[in-house]
Protein backbone atom coordinates (compact mmCIF):
# COMPACT_ATOMS: atom_id res chain seq x y z
CA UNK A 1 0.00 0.00 0.00
CA UNK A 2 1.42 3.35 -1.03
CA UNK A 3 1.56 6.12 1.55
CA UNK A 4 -0.32 8.40 -0.86
CA UNK A 5 -3.18 5.92 -1.18
CA UNK A 6 -3.41 5.44 2.57
CA UNK A 7 -3.45 9.20 3.17
CA UNK A 8 -6.30 9.66 0.70
CA UNK A 9 -8.22 6.81 2.32
CA UNK A 10 -7.80 8.25 5.81
CA UNK A 11 -8.69 11.78 4.75
CA UNK A 12 -11.91 10.44 3.26
CA UNK A 13 -12.89 7.97 5.98
CA UNK A 14 -11.73 9.52 9.28
CA UNK A 15 -14.47 12.22 9.25
CA UNK A 16 -17.10 9.47 8.95
CA UNK A 17 -15.77 8.08 12.22
CA UNK A 18 -15.79 11.44 14.02
CA UNK A 19 -12.00 11.65 13.74
CA UNK A 20 -9.76 14.36 12.31
CA UNK A 21 -6.95 13.91 9.82
CA UNK A 22 -4.78 16.57 11.47
CA UNK A 23 -4.40 14.36 14.52
CA UNK A 24 -3.27 11.39 12.44
CA UNK A 25 -0.80 13.04 10.12
CA UNK A 26 2.28 12.11 12.15
CA UNK A 27 1.05 8.69 13.27
CA UNK A 28 -0.54 7.54 10.03
CA UNK A 29 2.18 4.93 9.53
CA UNK A 30 0.77 2.92 12.44
CA UNK A 31 -2.75 2.99 11.03
CA UNK A 32 -1.57 2.24 7.49
CA UNK A 33 0.32 -0.86 8.68
CA UNK A 34 -2.78 -2.07 10.46
CA UNK A 35 -4.86 -1.45 7.36
CA UNK A 36 -2.38 -3.47 5.33
CA UNK A 37 -2.66 -6.39 7.74
CA UNK A 38 -6.45 -6.15 7.69
CA UNK A 39 -6.50 -6.29 3.88
CA UNK A 40 -4.35 -9.43 3.96
CA UNK A 41 -6.62 -11.02 6.57
CA UNK A 42 -9.61 -10.38 4.33
CA UNK A 43 -7.82 -11.45 1.14
CA UNK A 44 -8.47 -8.08 -0.48
CA UNK A 45 -6.15 -6.63 -3.11
CA UNK A 46 -6.39 -3.01 -2.13
CA UNK A 47 -8.27 -0.14 -0.53
CA UNK A 48 -10.80 0.07 -3.35
CA UNK A 49 -11.96 -3.45 -2.53
CA UNK A 50 -12.02 -2.53 1.16
CA UNK A 51 -14.27 0.42 0.31
CA UNK A 52 -16.74 -1.97 -1.29
CA UNK A 53 -16.73 -4.06 1.89
CA UNK A 54 -17.32 -1.02 4.06
CA UNK A 55 -20.33 -0.01 2.00
CA UNK A 56 -22.09 -3.32 2.66
CA UNK A 57 -20.82 -4.26 6.13
CA UNK A 58 -21.50 -1.93 9.08
CA UNK A 59 -19.50 -4.15 11.39
CA UNK A 60 -16.36 -3.47 9.35
CA UNK A 61 -16.66 0.22 10.17
CA UNK A 62 -16.30 -0.74 13.82
CA UNK A 63 -13.21 -2.74 12.93
CA UNK A 64 -11.82 0.24 11.05
CA UNK A 65 -12.43 2.51 14.03
CA UNK A 66 -10.49 0.09 16.24
CA UNK A 67 -7.60 0.16 13.75
CA UNK A 68 -7.44 3.93 14.22
CA UNK A 69 -6.84 3.87 17.98
CA UNK A 70 -3.36 5.12 18.83
CA UNK A 71 -2.17 3.72 22.19
CA UNK A 72 1.08 5.67 22.40
CA UNK A 73 2.05 6.17 26.03
CA UNK A 74 4.92 6.04 28.49
CA UNK A 75 5.53 6.84 32.12
CA UNK A 76 5.76 10.55 32.95
CA UNK A 77 5.01 11.42 29.33
CA UNK A 78 6.05 15.06 28.84
CA UNK A 79 8.09 14.72 32.01
CA UNK A 80 8.51 18.39 32.92
CA UNK A 81 4.81 19.01 32.42
CA UNK A 82 3.85 15.90 34.38
CA UNK A 83 6.13 16.66 37.31
CA UNK A 84 5.02 20.28 37.52
CA UNK A 85 1.31 19.56 37.46
CA UNK A 86 1.60 16.54 39.77
CA UNK A 87 3.61 18.29 42.45
CA UNK A 88 1.45 21.38 42.21
CA UNK A 89 -2.06 19.93 41.96
CA UNK A 90 -1.89 16.71 43.95
CA UNK A 91 -0.80 18.27 47.28
CA UNK A 92 -3.55 20.88 46.93
CA UNK A 93 -6.17 18.20 46.32
CA UNK A 94 -4.92 16.29 49.36
CA UNK A 95 -5.19 19.40 51.54
CA UNK A 96 -8.70 20.13 50.25
CA UNK A 97 -9.80 16.55 50.95
CA UNK A 98 -8.51 16.80 54.50
CA UNK A 99 -10.21 20.16 55.01
CA UNK A 100 -13.61 18.78 54.03
CA UNK A 101 -13.14 15.66 56.14
CA UNK A 102 -12.71 13.36 53.18
CA UNK A 103 -9.91 10.80 53.18
CA UNK A 104 -9.71 10.26 49.43
CA UNK A 105 -8.86 12.17 46.28
CA UNK A 106 -10.69 10.75 43.26
CA UNK A 107 -9.06 10.83 39.81
CA UNK A 108 -9.96 9.64 36.32
CA UNK A 109 -7.41 8.77 33.64
CA UNK A 110 -9.42 8.74 30.39
CA UNK A 111 -7.79 6.81 27.55
CA UNK A 112 -5.23 5.14 29.79
CA UNK A 113 -3.78 2.79 27.12
CA UNK A 114 -1.66 0.15 28.86
CA UNK A 115 -1.60 1.88 32.23
CA UNK A 116 1.42 4.15 32.05
CA UNK A 117 -0.51 7.33 32.86
CA UNK A 118 -2.54 6.16 35.89
CA UNK A 119 0.46 4.36 37.35
CA UNK A 120 2.53 7.52 36.79
CA UNK A 121 -0.10 9.43 38.71
CA UNK A 122 0.09 6.91 41.54
CA UNK A 123 3.89 7.22 41.65
CA UNK A 124 3.62 11.01 41.61
CA UNK A 125 1.14 10.87 44.49
CA UNK A 126 3.69 8.97 46.54
CA UNK A 127 6.42 11.45 45.66
CA UNK A 128 4.47 14.70 45.94
CA UNK A 129 1.52 14.28 48.28
CA UNK A 130 1.46 11.07 50.29
CA UNK A 131 4.26 11.96 52.68
CA UNK A 132 2.59 15.22 53.70
CA UNK A 133 -0.51 13.39 54.94
CA UNK A 134 -0.37 9.57 54.76
CA UNK A 135 -3.99 9.40 55.91
CA UNK A 136 -5.23 10.80 52.60
CA UNK A 137 -5.42 8.20 49.84
CA UNK A 138 -5.83 8.47 46.09
CA UNK A 139 -8.36 6.53 44.02
CA UNK A 140 -7.51 6.41 40.32
CA UNK A 141 -10.01 5.05 37.83
CA UNK A 142 -8.37 4.35 34.47
CA UNK A 143 -10.51 3.71 31.40
CA UNK A 144 -9.83 2.70 27.83
CA UNK A 145 -11.84 1.41 24.87
CA UNK A 146 -9.32 -1.29 23.93
CA UNK A 147 -9.47 -4.58 25.91
CA UNK A 148 -5.93 -5.60 24.92
CA UNK A 149 -4.54 -2.39 26.43
CA UNK A 150 -6.33 -3.01 29.71
CA UNK A 151 -4.95 -6.55 29.86
CA UNK A 152 -1.43 -5.14 29.54
CA UNK A 153 -2.21 -2.54 32.19
CA UNK A 154 -3.34 -5.25 34.60
CA UNK A 155 0.01 -7.05 34.17
CA UNK A 156 1.85 -3.78 34.96
CA UNK A 157 5.11 -4.93 33.36
CA UNK A 158 6.91 -2.73 30.85
CA UNK A 159 9.94 -2.48 28.64
CA UNK A 160 12.68 0.03 29.26
CA UNK A 161 11.43 2.34 26.51
CA UNK A 162 8.20 2.98 28.42
CA UNK A 163 10.18 4.09 31.47
CA UNK A 164 12.76 6.41 29.91
CA UNK A 165 11.10 9.61 31.18
CA UNK A 166 10.77 8.45 34.78
CA UNK A 167 12.98 10.17 37.34
CA UNK A 168 15.82 7.67 38.01
CA UNK A 169 15.01 7.33 41.69
CA UNK A 170 11.36 6.65 40.85
CA UNK A 171 12.40 3.74 38.64
CA UNK A 172 14.36 2.17 41.48
CA UNK A 173 11.65 2.94 44.00
CA UNK A 174 8.56 1.76 42.11
CA UNK A 175 9.74 -1.09 39.85
CA UNK A 176 11.30 -4.51 40.19
CA UNK A 177 13.43 -5.95 37.40
CA UNK A 178 11.86 -8.99 35.72
CA UNK A 179 13.62 -10.74 32.84
CA UNK A 180 13.96 -8.09 30.12
CA UNK A 181 11.51 -5.65 31.65
CA UNK A 182 10.28 -3.95 34.79
CA UNK A 183 7.18 -4.71 36.83
CA UNK A 184 5.44 -2.20 39.08
CA UNK A 185 5.67 -3.04 42.74
CA UNK A 186 2.33 -3.99 44.38
CA UNK A 187 2.14 -0.93 46.61
CA UNK A 188 2.03 1.31 43.51
CA UNK A 189 -0.91 -0.62 42.09
CA UNK A 190 -3.02 0.05 45.17
CA UNK A 191 -5.76 2.55 44.52
CA UNK A 192 -5.65 2.07 40.73
CA UNK A 193 -8.54 0.31 38.99
CA UNK A 194 -9.34 -0.24 35.32
CA UNK A 195 -12.59 -0.31 33.36
CA UNK A 196 -13.41 -0.89 29.71
CA UNK A 197 -15.14 2.32 28.62
CA UNK A 198 -15.24 4.56 25.55
CA UNK A 199 -15.08 8.20 26.56
CA UNK A 200 -17.36 9.11 23.66
CA UNK A 201 -20.32 7.09 24.88
CA UNK A 202 -19.73 5.40 28.22
CA UNK A 203 -18.33 7.62 30.98
CA UNK A 204 -17.80 6.25 34.49
CA UNK A 205 -20.11 6.96 37.38
CA UNK A 206 -19.55 9.71 39.89
CA UNK A 207 -17.43 12.84 39.90
CA UNK A 208 -13.71 13.43 40.18
CA UNK A 209 -11.28 15.92 41.68
CA UNK A 210 -8.82 15.45 38.82
CA UNK A 211 -9.35 14.24 35.25
CA UNK A 212 -6.52 13.47 32.85
CA UNK A 213 -7.59 13.36 29.21
CA UNK A 214 -4.26 13.74 27.45
CA UNK A 215 -3.39 13.17 23.79
CA UNK A 216 -6.75 11.62 22.97
CA UNK A 217 -10.00 13.55 22.55
CA UNK A 218 -8.45 16.90 21.63
CA UNK A 219 -5.97 15.33 19.23
CA UNK A 220 -7.90 12.68 17.32
CA UNK A 221 -11.61 13.55 17.59
CA UNK A 222 -13.34 16.07 15.35
CA UNK A 223 -14.82 19.32 16.68
CA UNK A 224 -18.31 17.92 17.24
CA UNK A 225 -17.03 14.95 19.23
CA UNK A 226 -14.58 17.16 21.14
CA UNK A 227 -17.46 19.36 22.27
CA UNK A 228 -19.43 16.30 23.39
CA UNK A 229 -16.46 14.87 25.27
CA UNK A 230 -15.68 18.18 26.96
CA UNK A 231 -19.28 18.47 28.18
CA UNK A 232 -19.04 14.94 29.54
CA UNK A 233 -15.76 15.67 31.32
CA UNK A 234 -17.23 18.83 32.81
CA UNK A 235 -20.25 16.92 34.08
CA UNK A 236 -17.99 14.44 35.89
CA UNK A 237 -15.68 17.04 37.45
CA UNK A 238 -16.18 18.42 40.94
CA UNK A 239 -16.34 22.22 41.32
CA UNK A 240 -12.78 23.37 41.82
CA UNK A 241 -11.51 20.18 40.21
CA UNK A 242 -8.83 20.04 37.56
CA UNK A 243 -8.66 18.90 33.94
CA UNK A 244 -5.26 18.16 32.39
CA UNK A 245 -4.91 17.71 28.62
CA UNK A 246 -1.93 17.05 26.36
CA UNK A 247 0.90 19.53 26.04
CA UNK A 248 0.14 20.22 22.37
CA UNK A 249 -3.64 20.14 22.71
CA UNK A 250 -6.16 22.96 22.95
CA UNK A 251 -9.67 22.91 24.32
CA UNK A 252 -12.35 23.57 21.70
CA UNK A 253 -13.44 27.15 21.29
CA UNK A 254 -16.26 28.22 23.53
CA UNK A 255 -15.32 26.04 26.51
CA UNK A 256 -17.06 27.58 29.50
CA UNK A 257 -16.42 27.17 33.18
CA UNK A 258 -12.85 25.91 32.78
CA UNK A 259 -10.18 28.45 33.61
CA UNK A 260 -6.54 28.09 32.59
CA UNK A 261 -4.32 27.83 35.65
CA UNK A 262 -1.01 28.49 33.92
CA UNK A 263 -0.19 29.89 30.50
CA UNK A 264 2.62 27.34 30.16
CA UNK A 265 0.68 24.26 31.29
CA UNK A 266 -2.52 22.70 29.87
CA UNK A 267 -4.23 22.61 33.28
CA UNK A 268 -7.76 23.94 33.72
CA UNK A 269 -9.80 24.43 36.86
CA UNK A 270 -13.57 24.10 36.98
CA UNK A 271 -15.34 27.13 38.31
CA UNK A 272 -18.30 26.87 40.63
CA UNK A 273 -21.75 27.62 39.22
CA UNK A 274 -21.71 30.93 41.11
CA UNK A 275 -18.39 31.97 39.54
CA UNK A 276 -19.71 31.12 36.07
CA UNK A 277 -22.52 33.61 36.52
Amino acid sequence: MRDKDCIEFLQDHLPRLGLRWAGYRKVRGTVCKRLGRRLRELGLEGLAAYDVLLERDAEEWRRLEALCRIPISRFYRDRKLFERFACRVLPELAQRAAARGDRRVRCWSAGCASGEEPYSLRIAWSRCAERADPEIAIDILATDAEPAMLSRAARACYGKGSLKDLPPDALDQAFARRNDGYCLRPEYRQGVSFELRDIRSDPPEGTFDLILCRNLAFTYFDKTVQDEVLARLDAHMNPGGYLVIGGHERLPAGAEGLVSCDKTLPIFRKQSATARR
